[in-house]
């Protein structure tokens, strides 16, 4: 009987447990959805500011998940800085590259060697990946979320019609006031 209660017990507690800890993962990675309130976090960018997501609340912001041995990532940074950064950095858009679990002197000489002048921000352990995707997942993606901090759009890896949505996203939502 007393091994019975004991047993009973622990699949209580693994349960509680699993149940708290799980997320739905979607066919990307992502654990977040379209819709969804974005994950709050501190942002400590390469530069030296820090700040909260929340923070942003009004401007209309960019996650860009990245690290320097990204291949894709490479290949996708210029079109973010030259169509999207650099037409609309004065238009309320932040954008943010979140670099994947590198130390800060390999992040400024990634953002140095790519040629972006958006913040690049620091993601010790992958922790604010983790907060949107699976930490086993591939960087290669981006969040946009809208001025009051939903989840308007997710991309995974860099095709140019995929980015080309998420650029009239990103303009159409910047033209509402």
């Amino acid at each position: 009987m007393n091994k019975f209660i004991q047993v009973l017990v622990l699949i209580l507690f693994i349960s509680n447990t699993t149940d708290a800890q799980t997320k739905e993962v979607d066919d990307n990675g992502y654990t977040v959805k379209v819709g969804q309130k974005a994950p709050d976090f501190m942002i400590k960018e390469a530069g030296g500011k820090s700040y909260k997501l929340s923070d942003l609340k009004g401007k209309v912001v960019m996650l860009q998940f990245t690290a320097s041995w990204c291949s894709v990532c490479r290949q996708e940074m210029p079109f973010i800085e030259k169509e999207i950064w650099n037409e609309k950095k004065t238009e309320g858009l932040v954008v943010i590259g979140v670099d994947r679990d590198e130390p800060l002197e390999k992040v400024l000489k990634f953002q140095k060697d790519i040629g972006v002048s958006y913040p690049l921000a620091l993601d010790p352990g992958a922790d604010i990946f983790g907060l949107f995707a699976v930490k086993e997942a591939g960087v290669t993606r981006n969040v946009i979320i809208d001025r009051s901090g939903k989840i308007i759009f997710l991309t995974r890896l860099f095709e140019r019609e995929e980015f080309n949505k998420m650029k009239e996203v990103i303009f159409t939502e910047l033209a509402k006031m």
